[in-house]
C-alpha cells in the first residue's frame, strides 16, 4: 500500500502516464488493514497481532477494517477523474463488473447509508461496494483523493478464512459462491476487462526508485502503535498517519 500511494504521488507531482495505473496483488501474511480514519479498534485486534497471527497495517484510503486473507486486493491511481465521488466509485468499478457478469456473477451497487457501529468492511455494503443479487458482499472499496487525483483501493473477496474471519468480527464470512475460475484466470478476465473499460494499458513492473520510495514510508503503514496498550474498549484514539505533499 506504499507503493500505491507513491503511485498517486508520481500522478500528483506531473509525472503521471497518459492514463490509469492499476495493480493487483495478494499478501503474503493474513493481514486487516484499517481506513485511514478508522477509529473503532477492537481489543482483540490488537492481540491477535501481538500473538502474530494477523499483521496490522493503516491504509492511506478510508473505510473500516479489511480482512485481507483469501481475497485479491486491487489498486487503481485515476489521474483527474473530474467526477464528483459517488459518480467516480461507479465508473472506477465499471471494470470489475464486467469482469464478474462475463461469468455469470453480476454485480450491483450496495444500498446501505455509511455507518460507524462496526468496524468491519465486508458487514455493510454501501454505494461504493458490489454485491451480488442476494446481497452477498463480493468487493468492498474506498477512496483517497489528493489535488483531484484518485487512488481506490478494494477487496475482492474469494476464498475467506471462515475461522479466522469469526475470531476477529465475531461473525461467518460473506456466503459467495464459488467463481467458476482459478486465480489465475480471474487475474487475467480483470486485465481484460480493464483494458476494455480503460483502452490500452502497458504492462510494466515497479522501477528501484518506486521501491525505494515505497521502503522510506513503511511506518505510516506499520501500526504498532495501536497495539502498545491494550485498550480498555472497543473505540480507542488513532495516531494520524503524516501525509505526503
Amino acid at each position: 500500500m506504499a507503493l500505491d500511494e507513491v503511485l498517486l504521488d508520481a500522478v500528483v507531482a506531473g509525472d503521471d502516464p497518459s492514463g490509469p495505473l492499476i495493480r493487483l496483488y495478494r499478501w503474503s501474511r493474513p493481514t486487516l488493514s484499517l481506513g485511514y480514519h478508522q477509529r473503532r479498534i477492537e481489543p482483540h485486534w490488537c492481540q491477535l497481532a501481538l500473538e502474530g497471527t494477523i499483521d496490522l497495517v493503516r491504509r492511506p484510503s478510508g473505510g473500516r477494517a479489511v480482512l485481507h486473507a483469501g481475497d485479491l486486493t486491487y489498486a487503481l491511481v485515476w489521474p483527474s477523474p473530474g467526477l464528483p465521488r459517488l459518480e467516480a466509485y461507479r465508473q472506477a468499478c465499471a471494470w470489475l463488473q464486467r469482469t464478474f457478469a462475463d461469468l455469470n456473477q453480476p454485480l450491483e451497487f450496495g444500498d446501505h447509508r455509511p455507518a460507524v457501529a462496526t468496524g468491519n468492511c465486508f458487514a455493510l455494503a454501501t454505494a461504493a461496494d458490489l454485491v451480488h443479487p442476494d446481497g452477498s458482499k463480493r468487493i468492498g472499496s474506498a477512496q483517497l483523493w489528493r489535488r483531484g487525483h484518485l487512488l481506490q483501493h478494494g477487496s475482492i473477496q474469494l476464498k475467506p478464512p471462515a475461522a479466522l474471519w469469526r475470531e476477529l468480527f465475531g461473525t461467518p464470512p460473506p456466503c459467495l459462491a464459488p467463481l467458476p475460475v482459478g486465480d489465475g484466470e480471474l487475474v487475467e478476465r480483470l486485465a481484460a476487462a480493464a483494458v476494455a473499460f480503460w483502452g490500452e494499458l502497458r504492462t510494466q513492473p515497479l522501477t528501484d526508485m518506486e521501491r525505494a520510495a515505497a521502503a522510506e514510508r513503511l511506518d505510516r503503514y506499520r501500526a504498532p502503535e495501536l497495539c502498545r496498550a491494550a485498550p480498555d474498549s472497543v473505540t480507542s484514539p488513532v495516531p494520524t498517519m503524516p501525509r505526503a505533499t
